[in-house]
């Protein structure tokens, strides 16, 4: 019995920032949300469960720390890989065909078209992932490392800008935890075709019957490629 084929996703060092990114996240949302909410008895409940508010405290902070070490780590990762002589990749960059893309399937869940859109590397609801957590990073970080280091950031920002933090700091964890148990935890794991999960976050490769299903065009670049080399192998 032949072994499936399958193809690479996500190398190493992606799966490690994948797992510190939701790891960080979950540690976050834990804790994070008690405080926001801090009357309720169900947060109440959770302060005893970690021993007491200051204990939750801290490993909230733990919580931030290690997202911060993630991005760091990916945006060196992004810096290192062309260098180390790996191909880059601009895939991950929004463009025309995410438009189109979106109008087709608009197209498709209203019952004007027969068939979905047929997506390259990144579909752009993985595009708007990955993106989101750029935007998020910058607001839930920067508000964090302000109300964590308050009397550094009020050296050269003005009062009020700190005073502000924390409302941007729970409003946008309100946004990125909406977004990550209803638009992600859909599209990646609980959708039908996934369900319970979707094993790419630790293997790291799809089969071929999953590059069909979500990455067609470029399974065709793919084979397309190993054609052209096969036939230059041949040649030679």
């Amino acid at each position: 019995m032949g072994h499936e084929q399958v193809y690479q996703r996500f190398d190493i060092h992606q799966r490690i920032q994948h797992i510190g990114m939701f790891t960080s996240f979950m540690i976050l949302t834990i804790t994070g949300l008690p405080i926001k909410f801090e009357q309720s008895k169900l947060s109440q409940g959770v302060v005893s469960l970690f021993g007491g508010f200051d204990t939750m405290f801290y490993v909230h902070l733990l919580g931030g720390a290690l997202m911060i070490v993630v991005s760091i780590y990916h945006l060196i990762y992004l810096v290192l890989v062309p260098l180390g002589g790996k191909k880059k990749s601009w895939a991950i960059m929004p463009n025309w065909k995410d438009f189109r893309d979106l109008a087709h399937n608009l197209s498709y869940f209203l019952g004007f078209r027969k068939n979905p859109a047929r997506f390259d590397r990144y579909s752009y609801k993985e595009k708007f992932d990955y993106w989101a957590v750029f935007w998020g990073m910058l607001i839930m970080g920067g508000s964090g490392l302000m109300m964590w280091y308050p009397q550094f950031f009020t050296l050269f920002l003005p009062r009020w800008v700190i005073d502000s933090s924390r409302y941007a700091h729970t409003d946008e964890a309100i946004l990125a935890i909406s977004a990550i148990f209803i638009w992600h935890f859909y599209n990646v794991h609980f959708n039908n075709r996934s369900f319970p999960m979707s094993k790419v976050w630790y293997v790291g490769n799809l089969t071929r019957e999953e590059m069909e299903e979500d990455h067609p065009v470029e399974l065709e670049r793919i084979e397309r490629e190993r054609d052209v080399l096969d036939k230059g192998q041949s040649k030679e």
